[in-house]
């Protein structure tokens, strides 16, 4: 199994690493500024580095096809650039594509369906294309005495008319895949008591998220009842996030829950309950109504504007 990762100006796309983790430590990094890249890899033991230009997914699938015949399993990260090669790959192989895996191995992929709230198990008689959904593969893990053998590598020529990426923007916080996104206001129950019903509240909260460069999550009893979508659902059973900043309004702590927030950098829960778990872990623990807080966090924001 061989990992393909897309790399603009250094930088591999989100879920790359476990990607390469998934595959057992054997990648290809292929774009720009790759030797750069292969540095920051925790579990890359064997690379072959392919510099190649600016990302243009209908060339890169027919030069990659060349080099990757011989491998029967290829997994890249279920990012924009990952989801946007891998179909192309496949074609070019002529090989069935298993779009959002959160498990691969040599003879079956697992796969995520209805919003993340099911999973299939598929048996893989032969070579196939997979893409794995970012946060949900191995945890990359350095290793400390083994250092990666890279190759340096040139793609073959392929003249074939492709489109060509103008300009690259920054994503809005509003919509921005929660698995990438460095700041997150999260709604829980508690959020939905008060003088708002629970989607408005939910729908303040993201505006005041969005006002304030962050993105709206939420736990599973909120998507449960509807007050927003099953992608905002972070956890075990939905999107699992590593922000810089992690701020929970209502949000009691279930484990299932904090199952999915990774690792941030600063935690702050908004709870009537100073003992519930979301408080116990956080930095900065406000005992206080969540919609409250939230109606006269919006007040200031407004002020601002």
């Amino acid at each position: 199994m061989i990992a393909v990762i897309v790399v603009r100006g250094g930088v591999p796309g989100t879920g790359a690493d476990e990607t390469v983790a998934e595959a057992g430590g054997e990648a290809l990094l292929v774009g720009t500024g790759v030797k750069q890249a292969a540095a920051d890899f925790s579990a890359l033991r064997k690379g072959l580095l392919a510099e190649n230009g600016p990302f243009a997914p209908g060339r890169w699938a027919a030069q990659l096809a060349e080099v990757l015949a011989g491998h029967d399993h290829i997994l890249l990260p279920g990012s924009p650039d990952g989801r946007d090669l891998a179909p192309r790959l496949a074609a070019e192989l002529g090989r069935p594509l298993y779009a959002g895996a959160v498990r691969v191995r040599a003879d079956q992929v697992e796969l995520a369906r209805w919003d993340s709230r099911s999973c299939v198990t598929l048996s893989c008689p032969g070579p196939f294309v997979a893409t794995l959904q970012p946060a949900t593969g191995k945890r990359a893990v350095r290793l400390e005495s083994t250092e990666a053998v890279l190759t340096e590598i040139a793609l073959p020529e392929a003249v074939r008319a492709d489109v060509e990426v103008l300009e690259v923007s920054e994503p809005e916080p509003g919509t921005v895949d929660l698995a990438e996104a460095s700041m997150i206001f999260t709604a829980g129950a508690g959020l939905g008591h008060g003088k708002l019903d629970g989607p408005d509240a939910v729908g303040l909260l993201g505006e005041v998220a969005t006002a304030l460069g962050a993105s709206l999550g939420a736990t599973r009893v909120v998507t449960d009842a509807g007050w927003t979508g099953y992608h905002r659902q972070i956890g075990t059973t939905g999107v699992v996030v590593d922000p810089g900043l992690y701020v929970a309004f209502g949000v009691s702590g279930a484990a299932q829950h904090l199952g999915g927030i990774g690792d941030p950098a600063h935690v702050v829960s908004v709870n009537l309950d100073p003992s519930c778990p979301m408080t116990a872990m956080a930095d900065l623990g406000i005992v206080a109504d969540a919609q409250a807080v939230l109606l006269e966090l919006a007040r200031k924001v407004e002020e601002t504007r």
